[in-house]
């Protein structure tokens, strides 16, 4: 009897599920290879079952699609089922927190401003971003446009045009932010839509 047979089962099913995984996430093998630093050529030997899987290729695998390694090589869930999110300190002050944990397009993000920042640091840079306050008051300059906004209060904005915020008052403000490197936009359906009979 061949000892090895269930490992090898499990390997041979790691190629299809990555495949599956990256269908599922709408990324092309560019993408994926920009994300990990693995060739699209081995990206696309592993998927196809013609390169066995390593711990060094998963690795970068896992990472990019915030999934455990074990998702990947198929094992069985056990343990703690909660995610699990990792605060980063920003650099003026306060908190962000990754909501997105895979490439693409739209990443997600929480952020808590801690501090009241002076004069305005306008600046620019590629993309699309919507701004949506939970908690707080917000300050937004944008361009010549200096707003407040408060819970419940959303703005959207091509980040090419020059912008910055902060927290109006000094106190904590809570918001999410949803940004598209590329400049990809959300999509809102304000309401559902009527039927005419």
């Amino acid at each position: 009897m061949d000892e090895q047979a269930p490992y090898r089962a499990v390997l041979d099913e790691v190629g299809p599920r990555l495949r599956r995984l990256r269908d599922r996430r709408g990324l092309t093998l560019a993408a994926l290879a920009d994300a990990t630093g693995i060739s699209k050529s081995t990206l696309s030997r592993l998927e196809s079952g013609q390169r066995r899987p390593s711990l060094e290729l998963l690795l970068p695998l896992a990472g990019a699609y915030g999934v455990p390694l074990d998702e990947l090589v198929g094992a069985p869930e056990v343990g703690d089922p909660r995610v699990r999110l990792s605060p980063r300190p920003m650099p003026n002050g306060g908190t962000f927190v990754p909501l997105t944990r895979t490439p693409g397009p739209l990443q997600a993000y929480k952020l808590v401003i801690t501090d009241r920042g002076h004069e305005p640091d306008l600046r620019t840079h590629e993309g699309y971003e919507w701004l949506y306050v939970l908690d707080g008051r917000l300050r937004l300059v944008l361009a010549e446009h200096d707003l407040v906004l408060g819970p419940g209060e959303a703005a959207e904005f091509d980040t090419r045009v020059p912008h910055w915020f902060t927290s109006a008052d000094g106190r904590p403000v809570e918001l999410l932010s949803l940004f598209g490197r590329q400049g990809e936009r959300m999509h809102v359906r304000a309401k559902p839509r009527v039927d005419p009979s």
